[in-house]
């Protein structure tokens, strides 16, 4: 039996038990995306061959459990870069299909589904499909960005970017506050294929949303004199020892301590006054993007608890005043995040979209015992003041989000096309995860 008869099976036993079926890839959503309480888990990792690569034109055809490693080591001695990637290199082409990743090029790139030639899948009806932007087109803008809840995606094939260097130029610099924040983000983006910055949540008066920016271009060719070797595997990896002794897999305990609001303060106050020299430097792909690959099991610094990452987007016109309000409230509630990230976003043309002509804001929350109530409701007081600034969310990320946000934020004409195509594609209601019953309900 293959893999695509495994599915088909797997949809006919739920059909017959009354199982909700939910595929997942590397579990590395911050949620409930991956998870269906007492129902039927799809383990896509098996689903990880390369099928395709044609260094000739970039194309590359991969089965949905294939790693954006398993990609960029595939494409990049080559001369070429998948167009969009996470801040990890762990996640599967299926989970980054579903959610519609964006990366720190969304102003120029747009999200990963753009750069979708064609994909096939399997609905819960057993019947495969082939999809393009001119081919089934309202199953391909829905299907990519739909949360795995419409089929399985059984093969895709994109476009990658070609690169003439392993190396990337970043230009990093401070900001003083976070209308300067917002200002550097916007102004920049056009003179940039990437741009990225880190916002000190704890930092008030004045200094609210101070930071650093990380805007960064692609080499041109004749820049880097011996691309073949800065394209080469071993040049991209990311080092398992720091300084060359110590095992980077062990810095989440020594990173520990400080994960508290006093820890945190100290280091981002360290971190500010070493950035506020401006400098320009010279990086890898791998270590520009994967920063959550870094530190390996860098969440464990978190304890026990974990943490939830809060993802907001929000129009340019509105996400200062928003973010203001956010950032103080937080502060006022004695729950500032212990990491903000900021980018900048455009609009695009997928159904259940998370993008604005705007910015985004991440911000890591540590959970424990004792303040996991008020962080909760402190939350859903920020999805009332992003909703108010004509904001959306991720389902990549948040947690919290209740089905009256997702409502207000996708409105009802989105809902009934998404609501239309379900019955549709899966009128039995097969493909369920604890995310989908979360935001859509019955």
């Amino acid at each position: 039996m293959n893999i695509t008869e495994e599915i088909q099976e797997a949809f006919s036993l739920a059909k017959k038990t009354g199982l909700s079926v939910t595929a997942r890839g590397a579990g590395r959503s911050y949620n409930d995306a991956a998870l269906t309480g007492g129902g039927i888990i799809l383990d896509m990792r098996g689903m990880n061959a390369i099928t395709r690569w044609d260094k000739s034109t970039g194309l590359i055809t991969a089965q949905p459990g294939t790693t954006l490693e398993q990609i960029w080591q595939k494409v990049e001695p080559d001369g070429w870069w998948p167009p969009v990637v996470s801040g990890t290199m762990k996640t599967t082409l299926g989970g980054c299909l579903s959610a519609n990743i964006h990366g720190k090029n969304n102003f120029k790139m747009g999200p990963i589904g753009e750069h979708v030639v064609e994909f096939t899948a399997i609905l819960p009806t057993g019947a495969e499909i082939t999809c393009s932007q001119n081919k089934n087109a309202d199953l391909f803008y829905a299907m990519i960005s739909g949360l795995g809840m419409l089929g399985i995606f059984t093969s895709v094939t994109m476009q990658m970017k070609r690169i003439y260097s392993g190396l990337l130029t970043v230009d990093a610099f401070p900001v003083q506050n976070l209308h300067e924040q917002l200002s550097s983000l916007l102004e920049g983006a056009p003179d940039h294929d990437y741009i990225v910055g880190w916002l000190d949540c704890i930092a008030s008066g004045k200094s609210l949303g101070r930071g650093q920016i990380h805007a960064t271009r692609y080499l041109h060719e004749g820049e880097d004199p011996n691309p073949q070797e800065t394209m080469k595997i071993k040049n991209q990896v990311l080092p398992p020892m720091i300084f060359g002794v110590f095992p980077k897999s062990l810095l989440h305990y020594f990173m520990a301590p400080f994960v508290n609001n006093f820890g945190t303060w100290g280091v981002n106050t360290a971190k500010y006054i070493a950035s506020l020299r401006k400098h320009t430097f010279r990086q890898s792909h791998a270590a520009f993007h994967f920063l959550l690959d870094y530190v390996p099991n860098w969440e464990y610094s978190f304890g026990r608890g974990g943490l939830i990452q809060y993802q907001s987007f929000v129009p340019k016109e509105t996400a200062e005043a928003a973010w203001t309000e956010v950032l103080k409230l937080a502060q006022k509630n004695g729950l500032p995040s212990y990491l903000g990230v900021t980018k900048r976003h455009r609009p695009d043309k997928f159904l259940l979209t998370h993008a604005v002509d705007g910015f985004s804001l991440a911000m890591d929350f540590k959970v424990t015992n004792s303040n996991r109530a008020r962080l909760s409701a402190m939350l859903q007081q920020f999805d009332k003041i992003i909703l108010q600034a004509g904001g959306r969310f991720y389902f990549a990320k948040n947690s919290e989000t209740s089905a009256e946000t997702a409502q207000a934020f996708y409105g009802e004409e989105t809902l009934a096309e998404f609501r239309k195509l379900k019955k549709r594609c899966d009128p039995h209601g097969l493909l369920e995860s604890d995310l989908y019953k979360r935001i859509f309900g019955n």
